[in-house]
């Protein structure tokens, strides 16, 4: 199976800054669209951003766009999450996960791996 490691989660103020990677284990990486979640205590697990096969098309959701860019690296098998302007809203575990949708997927069930996350807190 396809393994997904998040890591660079952290504490930061309101206001700040992290940057969130994601690598992953196979060889056909590039073949899969990849997407961040995210998940605050008692609330579903909700998109937040997803970028293509080919790392040529982002979608966002409409509570990060223009302070969360989403990129990948297929050389490292790696996708990151560039956090800028945080909020205290932001804080959840972040998800990154894998799948063969066609753009934009935006769905829970659209992923077919998971990582298994980093915990964000934006304190104020």
């Amino acid at each position: 199976q396809v393994q997904l490691v998040e890591s660079g989660g952290g504490l930061v103020q309101a206001g700040g800054s992290l940057r969130l990677s994601c690598v992953a284990s196979g060889r056909t990486f590039s073949s899969y669209a990849m997407g961040w979640f995210r998940q605050a205590p008692g609330k579903e697990r909700a998109f937040v951003a997803t970028i293509s096969w080919g790392g040529g098309s982002t979608y966002y959701a409409d509570s990060v766009k223009g302070r969360f860019t989403i990129s990948r690296d297929n050389a490292k098998n790696t996708v990151y999450l560039q956090m800028n302007s945080l909020k205290p809203e932001d804080t959840a575990v972040f998800y990154c996960a894998a799948g063969r949708g066609y753009h934009p997927a935006l769905a829970r069930g659209s992923y077919d791996y998971w990582g298994q996350g980093t915990q964000v807190t934006v304190s104020s």
